[in-house]
């Protein structure tokens, strides 16, 4: 009797999966290395960025419509956070710590200069992604950051850039300190 039921069971398995196939078996694939890898999120830390917070927060959501392999959210209040984002009155920098980790300055300096908040946040995360500067380097490369001059107002990676930031998250490679590290990256 117990035989019975549990061949009556799969049957009716069976019959549910190939309706909800349109008929047609289908087989799990045996071979996972080409799934798409979940992408791993990083939390940052605005509070301390004053009246620059819009300009991370555009700057962290234009790194999550240009790559896959990594998310920025903002933390919740008191949670610990990957990136810690902050204002002060010198010139914008990053401090990576390891490739996903780090302080990122939004300085004033610049903007009073007349360089735009977006790009600059854009930039100093791209340096907390692991991208160095580029420079000098023309506008459509947003790590080459000032060297393209105040009129530049490009937040967006170029390709190269987003390729790099995928193979930096999207490997074995995860959590392997950046070339730079330990150096404070001005710019």
């Amino acid at each position: 009797m117990h035989v019975r039921t549990l061949i009556g069971g799969l049957a009716a398995a069976l019959v549910v999966s190939l309706s909800l196939t349109s008929g047609q078996a289908t087989a799990a694939p045996s071979d996972t290395s080409d799934a798409p890898l979940a992408a791993r999120v990083l939390t940052y830390d605005a509070s301390g960025s004053a009246e620059f917070k819009s300009a991370v927060d555009q700057g962290a959501a234009i790194w999550n419509e240009s790559v896959d392999a990594v998310e920025l959210r903002s933390a919740a209040a008191g949670q610990s956070a990957n990136i810690r984002v902050l204002a002060d009155d010198g010139w914008p920098r990053a401090l990576p710590t390891t490739l996903g980790n780090g302080t990122v300055y939004i300085g004033r300096q610049a903007v009073d200069q007349g360089y735009d908040t977006i790009r600059i946040s854009a930039h100093e995360l791209g340096h907390i992604l692991g991208l160095p500067d580029r420079k000098p380097g023309p506008c459509s490369s947003l790590m080459s950051g000032s060297s393209a001059g105040t009129a530049c107002t490009n937040p967006y990676p170029n390709g190269a850039e987003k390729a790099e930031v995928e193979g930096n998250f999207g490997s074995v490679l995860v959590g392997r300190a950046p070339a730079m590290r330990g150096e404070v990256i001005v710019d």
